[in-house]
């Protein structure tokens, strides 16, 4: 599916990306990226590279004849930008997002349209990169990737079909799901990692003047908390915004790390390796997931 006029709001990494590879693949004749004063910067540099054809700062210009309408901000600006999209509305865009969370996506458009627009499709590209901005956009960033499409019963066929083929032919894997069956395995796969991630680095970085922790730390500390480097806003708003399954997952882990602790301090070296032999398994079949 491809769009005469693209408009994207918020062009940073994913929204950049966006629009290089919808460039890259044809699939949009004009792109126009939306951003505030205080992005005019961002917005220059992406004319400049050539990601974006034209921007605007005044919202109503931008979104003016645009075939598709992609809200590429940050989960909790998106009530605000449906209320700003909303006196100007049309049934003949389409609309979509790539927010982290979809239930407070559907929350967010009820709450200012007293009911989800047909015209609405919500999607989730499990892609990204610990750097933001246009300047670490690239046009391949969602090719082989998972995209997930979370639309309503009362969402306009025709509109998820043509998001669908949008993604599909950036290269993305599409499923489609239920908002809140979206929001729990995200919680699980990716958003309690980058919690336990910045928990554990601000634990040890709170001792690091007292120790040789950092000095000392190899390649298994590297990995593991590669995602701590990650934009700390932007995930302090997907945890709030996915709170509740983040909650539940929470006390599930606190459980697991007690019965861990209670191995340790009883010296059960046979329950402690049945949960470690486990959790190898586990992993093993899920790396085996992209081998097949």
């Amino acid at each position: 599916m491809s769009f005469d006029r693209l408009c994207i709001i918020g062009v940073g990494l994913i929204g950049g990306s966006i629009a290089r590879a919808a460039r890259l693949q044809g699939l949009s004749q004009v792109i126009i990226g939306f951003g505030r004063q205080e992005d005019l910067a961002n917005l220059q540099a992406a004319k400049a590279l050539g990601v974006i054809d034209d921007y605007s700062l005044d919202l109503a210009e931008a979104v003016n004849g645009a075939d598709c309408v992609v809200i590429a901000t940050p989960v909790a600006t998106i009530k605000t930008i449906l209320a700003l999209l909303q006196p100007f509305w049309s049934a003949q865009t389409i609309y979509t997002d790539v927010g982290s969370t979809k239930s407070s996506v559907l929350d967010a458009a009820e709450q200012v349209f007293g009911e989800i627009p047909k015209n609405l499709i919500p999607a989730h590209p499990i892609a990204g990169a610990e750097q933001s901005g246009v300047n670490a956009s690239v046009d391949d960033l969602f090719v082989g990737k998972r995209l997930i499409i979370t639309p309503t019963e009362t969402s306009s066929a025709k509109a998820l079909q043509a998001v669908q083929g949008f993604w599909e032919k950036l290269g993305s894997v599409v499923s489609i799901m239920d908002a809140k069956h979206h929001d729990g395995v995200l919680a699980a796969t990716s958003h309690l990692p980058h919690l336990l991630a910045f928990a554990l680095v601000d634990m040890l970085g709170r001792k690091d003047e007292q120790s040789d922790i950092f000095k000392y730390a190899a390649g298994g500390f590297r990995d593991f908390t590669r995602i701590a480097s990650s934009d700390p806003t932007m995930w302090r708003d997907i945890c709030l915004a996915n709170k509740d399954e983040l909650v539940a997952l929470l006390e599930e882990f606190k459980t697991q790390l007690g019965t861990i602790q209670n191995d340790l301090q009883s010296q059960d070296a046979q329950q402690l390796f049945q949960t470690f032999s486990y959790a190898r398994n586990a992993r093993q079949r899920f790396l085996d997931q992209f081998e097949d």
